[in-house]
């Protein structure tokens, strides 16, 4: 039996994990009274036909408006050529699931500023941010997909508490997890900041500097924004962006390029929090925000990622060229 816990919009990264499973005995179909070596055949595409039936459920569950209303998880069961899927599904709209809220528990890293946890932490970058890029790097860089694919939902659960527990073995957690759960992790870090790494302060000049048109005036503009983050949303940024560059290096084999990548990571960045994204607009809906940003907010990140090597030191270098100036 495979156990799954569906929890994200991407239901095919777990038919690979299925396929593996699917096997059965060739003795059972073999007639001949002589004994036999046991035979392991795998049915061809059980796992992705298995995979598909579920997403069908899926699909239909959606659209069934007493499934949506509830609150409650709803629990079904599929089989195929012996392999029995268990699944839960509960549906959150999407105006809860981009709502930054700030954790209770300020011991924690998700949900808890990132000055209060490189504060914390005396460094310049999260610890959770730094483990798991170099993860990623080591052994998930020709994955194909990554970041794209999700990992699984309790993987990444127990990756969280672990992080938010400061568990002693989480070093041997992270070799032994899946990578999709550790680049998983990565995203609902940033997903979860109370505030967006890019600031909520700063998030409509970084609307209106991706939109000038004059190539100088962009540039100084954009530079102009880096240099106004506080000091540890700016190196956890730029330790960010070279990673994703090393990443987009091997497109060829991951298939994901700069622009999948920041599409990926751009409103998970930027998205403002529910009470600054409302401000000075006639939209109200999270997901009409959403809709209406989305694209600008991959195209800053885009920016970032396809400019020449930023340096934090050359930056408050201009920082305070700038200051002597006035």
């Amino acid at each position: 039996m495979t156990e799954i816990l569906v929890s994200d919009v991407n239901l095919n990264s777990v038919c690979e994990r299925l396929e593996q499973h699917c096997c059965v005995d060739q003795n059972q179909h073999n007639l001949s009274s002589q004994p036999q070596t046991p035979v392991l055949k795998r049915h061809s595409n059980t796992g992705a036909k298995l995979w598909g039936r579920v997403r069908s459920k899926l699909l239909r569950q959606k659209l069934d408006p007493q499934t949506v209303q509830s609150k409650n998880w709803h629990m079904d069961v599929i089989e195929m050529n012996g392999i029995k899927v268990e699944f839960s599904m509960k549906f959150t709209s999407r105006d809860l699931s981009l709502k930054r809220t700030l954790s209770k528990k300020q011991s924690g890293v998700f949900g808890v500023k990132i000055n209060v946890v490189t504060k914390r932490e005396r460094s310049k970058v999260p610890y959770i941010v730094r483990q798991c890029i170099e993860e990623v790097e080591k052994r998930g860089i020709d994955e194909v997909g990554i970041y794209r694919i999700s990992g699984v939902a309790t993987d990444i659960q127990a990756l969280k508490l672990a992080f938010d527990t400061n568990t002693k073995d989480i070093l041997m957690m992270l070799s032994d997890m899946d990578i999709n759960a550790i680049a998983g992790t990565l995203k609902l870090y940033f997903r979860e900041l109370p505030e967006p790494l890019l600031t909520d302060r700063l998030y409509p000049a970084f609307m209106e500097g991706i939109a000038l048109s004059d190539p100088a005036a962009k540039e100084n503009c954009m530079m102009h924004l880096l240099r106004s983050l506080p000091d540890p949303n700016l190196m956890t940024f730029l330790t960010l962006l070279e990673h994703l560059k090393r990443v987009a290096e091997k497109e060829p084999v991951n298939k994901m390029s700069l622009h999948n990548l920041t599409t990926v990571f751009g409103p998970t960045l930027l998205r403002p929090s529910e009470s600054e994204s409302a401000k000075g607009q006639h939209i109200t809906c999270a997901s009409d925000i959403w809709s209406h940003d989305v694209m600008a907010q991959v195209q800053v990140l885009l920016y970032y990622v396809q400019h020449p090597p930023i340096s934090f030191a050359e930056l408050k270098r201009n920082t305070l060229y700038f200051s002597t100036d006035v």
